[in-house]
C-alpha cells in the first residue's frame, strides 16, 4: 500500500437508470449526488451487466460475471460453472485484497452475492460479506427487502430493526446511520489507516417505499406523461453535456403506451407511481448527503475517492400497468387497473410493495432503448460519478471512455498501490479481466483501457468491439407483459443481430447491420469466443427451465423439521418449501382455551405470507397470497389441556388444494385454495417465527408481535418425499398456464 493511500467509498444504487440523477438530466431532485458530479467527473459510457448479482460480482472481483459463477441471480444456483452463484476462491475479492493490504473494510446495505441455501444461521458463511473480506457488515442479504420492516443482518447473524415503522423507521436512513457510525468508529480508533466503505443501497429497487412528505413534493409534476418528460430530460442531457450533440432520441416503442391515449384513471395512477418513485429517490439522496456530511465533519472527504453508480438500468418488472405488489410478477399475475386506482393512496406506504409502470422505466433510461435484464444500452449503460477533490481538478467534466464494472476493482487497487496477488491461501488466482481507469481521473484524453466487452443476460446478447456494438433482439422469459408485447425473437436460434457504430451513435439508435455485414459477422464470432472463455454456455432464457436446473443442494430440505420457541426467526433457507403440500403440527398446552391468544408460527406478512394463530381460543390460518387474503377459522376452540393442532395442505393435481385445521380426527375448519402457494414468500427472505410474529402481520386480525399466551412445546413441519411432490418445473408451468 502506498503512503497516503486514499479512503474509498463505493455508493451503489439498485435499478437506477442512465437518466434518473439530476446531473444526468433527470427532473427529480438529487442535490447531494449532483454536488458530487459538479465537483467530480461524470462517465457517460460506463457499463454493467443488466442484473444486480452479476454486476456486484464484477465489482467485487474485477472479473466477468460468468467467469466467477454469477451469470444470473444469487438466488438460483445452477449446476453449470457460469451459474453456480458462488464466487470461487480463485477469484479473491476486492475487500479481501484491500484488507490484506492494510485497509479497514466496511460493508453496509444490500448483498445478494451468496447462494440462497447458504443464508441460514448455520451458514456456511464463506460467501457472506465477512467471508469474502469485509470486517464489518450491516444490511440485508437478499435481492430486495421491505424498506419498513427489512430482514436485517449484522456481521454473521440476523437481527431485528432498531425501531418499528410506527416509530418512523426506514431502511435507507438506518443504513446511513450505520455507515456513518462505522466510519466514525474506524477514524476514532485509527485515523491513519485508510478504509473502504461499500455502501450498497436497497434503493431504488422496488418496493418504492417512502414517507408521504417526500411524495407530496412531487404532486402534479409528472401529469404531462412519460413522452414529454423524456423529451425534457433529453434536452437537459444535451445542454449539460452528458449526451453528445447529434445524439438521436430513440422513439417510443410500440409496447409503451402513448400517454395521450391513456384513460384518465391510467394517467392518474401512473403519474402517482412516478411521484412515489421520485420521492424515494430524493429521500435516498438526502441520506447520501448525511454520509457525505459526516465524512466532511471527520475531515476526510477530500482524501476519499467516492464512486457512485448503479448495478443496472431501470426496472420494467412492474410491467405495463405497474404493480401494487411486486411479488406478483414472479408468479405471472397481471395487475388490474381498478385495484391500482382503488389503492393509489397506499403506494409508497406500509400496505404496498409497489413498482412503477414500465413507461417510466423507458423514460428513466433516456435516450437509450430497453431496460434491466436486456443487453441493449438501457440495461447496461448507467451513471458513474467519480469524486476526489485532492486529485480531480476538472470539476464537472464528462468522460466518454468506454469502461465497465470490472474496471473499478483494478482502479481501486491502483489508487491504493496494492497489487493483486498471484496466489491467495494457496489458490492460484484467475486473471483479472478489468483494467484501471485511474489515468482518466486527470486526463480526458487518456486512452481507453479496453476495446472488447461481451454482454449476456437471460439470452439477451451483445458485444462491444472497437467502437461497434452488436446486440440481439431476444426477448427474455419471465415478465408476462414482455413475453406478450415486446417485439423481437423468442427463439435463441432465430435471434436477429443488430449493429451500431457507438462511436457516432451514442443511443444505439441506427442499425447499420445491412451496410456492414463483415463487421457484424466478426463481432458475432468474437461473442462466441468470449462466451466460451467466460463460461457463458449453456444459455437459458426460461425462468421455468432455470428453476428446474437449480443445484440439488440449493433445494435440499429435511422432510420433517422440529421448531421450538425461544430462538430468533428461522431463515427461509431452513424452512421447508410448502407449495407442494405439507402438514404442520403444533404441540400446545392450554389452561383456559377461552382466553387463548397469539401467534403459533408465521412466515412473511400481509404482502405475501401466512400465519397460524389463536383468537378467542379458536385456531385461525391466515394466508396472504401476493396480497390476496384467505382465512380459515375453526368453528370451536381448542380443548383445555395438551393437544396437537394440525394444519394440513393437500395440493391438487391442477394446483391449489384443500387446507384444513384438525385436532385428532376432528376437522375444525376447511377451505380450498384456488392456486398454489408461492414458491418464495418474500424476495428478501421472510423468516419463520415461532410463538410470535415480527414486522407487519399477515392479517388485520392481530398486531405484531402478538405472542402466544399458552405453552407451545414445539412446531413440526412435514413435507412429502421428493418423489411424492410435484416437480418444480411442473408447478411453475402450471402457474404460467393459469395466467
Amino acid at each position: 500500500m502506498t503512503a497516503n493511500a486514499p479512503n474509498v467509498v463505493m455508493i451503489l444504487f439498485d435499478d437506477t437508470g442512465f437518466a434518473q440523477f439530476g446531473s444526468f438530466g433527470s427532473g427529480i431532485e438529487t442535490p447531494n449526488i449532483d454536488r458530487l458530479a459538479a465537483n467530480g467527473l461524470r462517465y457517460n459510457r460506463f457499463h454493467v451487466t443488466a442484473l444486480c448479482s452479476p454486476t456486484r460480482a464484477c465489482l467485487m472481483t474485477g472479473r466477468n460475471h460468468h467467469a466467477v459463477g454469477m451469470g444470473f441471480l444469487a438466488d438460483m444456483p445452477m449446476t453449470f460453472p457460469g451459474y453456480s452463484c458462488a464466487i470461487p476462491k480463485s477469484a479473491a475479492t476486492l475487500p479481501r485484497i484491500l484488507r490484506d493490504g492494510g485497509y479497514n473494510t466496511l460493508a453496509v446495505g444490500k448483498w445478494h452475492l451468496a447462494p440462497r441455501h447458504e443464508l441460514t444461521a448455520a451458514g456456511p458463511f464463506d460467501h457472506w460479506p465477512l467471508g469474502i473480506g469485509f470486517e464489518r457488515y450491516y444490511g440485508f442479504l437478499g435481492g430486495d427487502t421491505n424498506q419498513w420492516t427489512p430482514n436485517l443482518v449484522c456481521d454473521n447473524h440476523y437481527i431485528d430493526p432498531p425501531r418499528r415503522p410506527e416509530d418512523g423507521y426506514h431502511l435507507t436512513e438506518d443504513l446511513a446511520d450505520q455507515a456513518i457510525r462505522m466510519v466514525q468508529d474506524q477514524q476514532q480508533a485509527n485515523s491513519e489507516k485508510p478504509f473502504f466503505l461499500y455502501f450498497s443501497l436497497g434503493a431504488i429497487h422496488a418496493p418504492h417505499h417512502v414517507a408521504p412528505e417526500w411524495i407530496e413534493r412531487y404532486r402534479g409534476r409528472f401529469d404531462h406523461g412519460w413522452e414529454r418528460y423524456r423529451e425534457e430530460v433529453f434536452a437537459r442531457q444535451v445542454e449539460r453535456g452528458v449526451v453528445p450533440r447529434g445524439t438521436v432520441l430513440t422513439p417510443r416503442p410500440s409496447w409503451v403506451q402513448a400517454w395521450d391515449e391513456l384513460s384518465v384513471d391510467e394517467q392518474r395512477v401512473f403519474a402517482r407511481m412516478h411521484e412515489v418513485f421520485a420521492g424515494f429517490l430524493s429521500h435516498t439522496d438526502a441520506q447520501i448527503g448525511r454520509l457525505l456530511g459526516a465524512l466532511e465533519t471527520l475531515g476526510v472527504l477530500d482524501d476519499t475517492v467516492v464512486l457512485l453508480l448503479s448495478d443496472n438500468g431501470t426496472s420494467a418488472e412492474g410491467g405495463r400497468l405497474g404493480s401494487l405488489n411486486e411479488h406478483r410478477f414472479t408468479a405471472g399475475i397481471i395487475e388490474e387497473l381498478e385495484e391500482l386506482v382503488a389503492h393509489m393512496d397506499d403506494l409508497g406506504g406500509w400496505r404496498a410493495y409497489n413498482h412503477y409502470a414500465w413507461g417510466w422505466a423507458w423514460a428513466g433510461n433516456t435516450p437509450l432503448r430497453l431496460w434491466k435484464r436486456y443487453t441493449w444500452l438501457g440495461g447496461t449503460r448507467v451513471p458513474l460519478i467519480v469524486h476526489w477533490p485532492r486529485v480531480v481538478t476538472e470539476s464537472g467534466a464528462v468522460r466518454s471512455h468506454f469502461c465497465h464494472a470490472i474496471d473499478l476493482a483494478p482502479t481501486i487497487f491502483d489508487l491504493a498501490g496494492i497489487e493483486a496477488p498471484i496466489t491467495i491461501d494457496g489458490v492460484t488466482q484467475q486473471t483479472i479481466d478489468g483494467a484501471s481507469i485511474r489515468e482518466t481521473f486527470t486526463d480526458g484524453a487518456a486512452p481507453e483501457v479496453r476495446n472488447t466487452q461481451y454482454f449476456e443476460m437471460l439470452g439477451s446478447r451483445a458485444l462491444y468491439h472497437d467502437g461497434w456494438k452488436a446486440t440481439t433482439d431476444h426477448v427474455s422469459q419471465g415478465v408476462v407483459d414482455e413475453m406478450q408485447l415486446l417485439e423481437g425473437s423468442r427463439d435463441l436460434d432465430r435471434d436477429r443481430w443488430h449493429l451500431f457504430r457507438l462511436a457516432d451513435d451514442f443511443s444505439e439508435a441506427v442499425d447499420v447491420a445491412a451496410e456492414h455485414p463483415d463487421v457484424l459477422r466478426h463481432l458475432q464470432e468474437l461473442w462466441w469466443a468470449e462466451a466460451g472463455r467466460n463460461n457463458v454456455l449453456p444459455i437459458e432464457d426460461s425462468l421455468v427451465a432455470r428453476v428446474a436446473s437449480i443445484a440439488p443442494a440449493a433445494l435440499r430440505r429435511l422432510p420433517r423439521i422440529v421448531y421450538r420457541p425461544g430462538g430468533t426467526r428461522v431463515d427461509d433457507g431452513a424452512v421447508p418449501m410448502l407449495f407442494g403440500g405439507f402438514t404442520l403440527s403444533a404441540d400446545v398446552e392450554v389452561a383456559d382455551a377461552a382466553t387463548l391468544e397469539g401467534v403459533i408460527c408465521a412466515q412473511g406478512d400481509w404482502i405475501n405470507g401466512w400465519a397460524l394463530y389463536m383468537r378467542g381460543g379458536r385456531p385461525v390460518y391466515a394466508l396472504s397470497a401476493y396480497g390476496e387474503p384467505y382465512r380459515i377459522a375453526a368453528d370451536k376452540p381448542l380443548p383445555d389441556g395438551r393437544s396437537r393442532l394440525r394444519l394440513e395442505y393437500e395440493r391438487s393435481a391442477d394446483g391449489g388444494g384443500a387446507v384444513r385445521l384438525v385436532v385428532g380426527d376432528d376437522v375444525l375448519g376447511e377451505r380450498k385454495l384456488p392456486r398454489d402457494l408461492p414458491f418464495v414468500w418474500q424476495h428478501g427472505g421472510a423468516g419463520l417465527t415461532i410463538g410470535y410474529d415480527r414486522g407487519f402481520p399477515v392479517s388485520d386480525d392481530y398486531e405484531t408481535p402478538f405472542p402466544f399466551t399458552a405453552t407451545l412445546h414445539e412446531v413440526v413441519i412435514e413435507t412429502p418425499a421428493a418423489g411424492a411432490r410435484p416437480s418444480r418445473d411442473a408447478i411453475l408451468e402450471d402457474a404460467l398456464k393459469e395466467e
